[in-house]
């Protein structure tokens, strides 16, 4: 159930030159950079047993590498005791948790497949993300594989009172339940925040949504990759 600020369910950065800066990296149109991410996008599906009674839920996940490594939100894969992978090719595999913070509701995934068959997406540096700046998500919402919707950065170092999390960025690309996990992309295809909450009254999008940045994600890396959980 959503109901105020709830997640989206089940759904090395160079210095700048103190001489100039550096410049401004051309755009590149949506329907590229839909081609170019979506096969490092999966959706993730779980079964949880609850009361006796196993039930199933829908995310999303980032390839990090071609090691099978991917990246999505605690939540998704909170409590399962069976975690699915489905590529945008329809290709699935079995995942199994390496680890999980859920005090930043992150989660690396594992998968044993084939190395070229996996597609990493780069990671942008969300430190450079402006209130303003277009940005793209890409995951299963409602459990509609590779959707893309777009929006605008609407705010940046927002708080989810609820889990209280905090440096989180605000946009107004559609976010809804299944999207937990995917990228937020900025023009250049990088990925820039793990889409994680929306801020609704209903079961839905209402232009609110939140994502925790990327170099969040950078600084935790090496801790979710080993194997401990947080």
């Amino acid at each position: 159930m959503i109901l105020g600020r709830t997640p989206a369910p089940v759904a090395a950065t160079s210095p700048a030159s103190s001489a100039s800066a550096a410049p401004a990296q051309t755009p590149i149109s949506a329907a590229a950079l839909y081609k170019q991410a979506v096969a490092g996008i999966v959706t993730i599906t779980t079964e949880v047993a609850r009361r006796g009674q196993v039930g199933e839920g829908t995310g999303s996940g980032i390839v990090l590498d071609q090691n099978g490594d991917i990246l999505t939100n605690a939540h998704v894969v909170s409590g399962a005791s069976q975690i699915q992978v489905t590529f945008n090719d329809g290709r699935s595999a079995t995942a199994t948790l390496v680890n999980a913070n859920t005090r930043a509701d992150l989660a690396v995934l594992r998968v044993s497949v084939a190395a070229a068959s996996l597609h990493p997406l780069p990671l942008g540096n969300s430190d450079t993300v402006r209130v303003g700046d277009a940005v793209y998500a890409i995951g299963a919402p409602f459990g509609l594989a590779g959707s893309m919707t777009a929006g605008i950065v609407s705010g940046l170092n927002r708080t989810d009172q609820s889990s209280g999390r905090t440096g989180l960025i605000q946009t107004d690309a559609p976010i809804n339940p299944g999207n937990s996990g995917g990228a937020l992309l900025n023009t250049q295809g990088q990925v820039v925040g793990v889409n994680d909450s929306i801020e609704s009254p209903v079961a839905g999008n209402v232009g609110v949504g939140f994502a925790i940045p990327v170099n969040v994600v950078k600084q935790l890396l090496a801790s979710l990759e080993g194997g401990a959980n947080q």
